[in-house]
């Protein structure tokens, strides 16, 4: 049986802005997005029976019809009924190390291997902005996954503009394990608290578009880490920090360690991630933030910024 497996990054948001309502009762979004190496690894089988399998090494995610991967293979079947007949069903195994319910994609960056994966082994020969819009249907961080890198993102988040990829920032990421934030919890209560703010349906588009020229957007262009550090915003943050002590906690211990050049939170959390300009400086950060906090609950990852989104390993 043929088969591909595949590296599937986690992304973390640079910047988050929430601009107003949308008709379709999304949030208008402003954001820039950064792939990181933190990947989880993604094996795609044929199967000789019209059915999908998913398996997962971590005990924690479904891999029914809930698992985001199950759903990208039956979108496939159902967009390509032919290629399914002639081709059979799909096994998919999992080998999670993006922590879960991070907010850094991690469900969302397996369904975009899949979709990789599936086009490759059904020899569909799809363009990357076929996959961006197939993977839109499922969910909005699924098209940046596909393409990765380093992009402005609008709408409710699947409408991208490459920018120049960065890889020479290093990231200490914590997450406590048993700690999730519901992100339609923080987007309905940042509209419940700050709606009155949100501009009028004809200011979407030009307040969208400003980022595009934005200083966050220069400072990448400048390949500036310091500057980079300095623009990090996430509007959800007004609503889970106050809700999150253990998320705050992190946040404020990040911001006074030396070699830090900023620290924010991903999404809509609960991680945390502190910029540095070396491995061994986020190394030493990782190392005092353990020290501060030596339970076992709370993961830590050092990382960096990479240049790409899912790539094949082999085949």
């Amino acid at each position: 049986m043929r088969s591909y497996t595949l590296t599937a990054p986690a992304k973390i948001n640079l910047y988050l802005e929430i601009i107003g309502n949308r008709p379709d009762g999304y949030h208008e979004l402003a954001m820039i997005l950064q792939s990181i190496d933190l990947a989880d690894q993604i094996e795609v089988r044929s199967l000789s029976v019209d059915t999908i399998r998913v398996h997962c090494n971590h005990p924690q995610l479904p891999t029914d019809k809930s698992n985001l991967a199950y759903r990208a293979a039956e979108l496939m079947t159902t967009q390509f009924p032919e290629a399914f007949s002639k081709y059979g069903g799909v096994e998919i195994n999992v080998k999670k190390h993006i922590p879960v319910a991070a907010g850094l994609a991690g469900g969302s960056t397996d369904a975009a291997a899949v979709l990789v994966g599936i086009d490759l082994l059904w020899k569909l020969g799809l363009t990357q902005s076929e996959l961006e819009e197939l993977g839109a249907t499922l969910g909005s961080d699924i098209p940046f996954c596909v393409a990765g890198g380093t992009a402005i993102a609008t709408g409710r988040g699947e409408q991208l503009s490459p920018l120049p990829s960065l890889d020479h920032i290093y990231i200490v990421l914590a997450k406590y394990r048993s700690l999730e934030v519901s992100t339609v919890w923080a987007y309905k209560t940042y509209r419940q608290q700050f709606g009155s703010s949100y501009l009028r349906d004809e200011s979407l588009a030009a307040r969208a578009s400003a980022v595009h020229s934005g200083e966050m957007v220069k400072a990448i262009l400048k390949k500036d880490a310091t500057e980079i550090a300095q623009k990090l915003h996430n509007d959800l943050e007004r609503v889970v920090l106050p809700e999150y002590p253990q998320v705050l906690q992190l946040r404020e211990l990040f911001a006074n360690q030396q070699g830090v050049l900023g620290t924010m939170m991903s999404g809509s959390g609960p991680t945390v991630f502190a910029l540095t300009e070396s491995e061994q400086q986020a190394q030493a950060v990782k190392l005092k933030i353990r020290e501060a906090i030596p339970d076992e609950d709370l993961e830590l990852f050092v990382t960096r910024m990479t240049t790409h989104g899912i790539i094949i390993r082999n085949s």
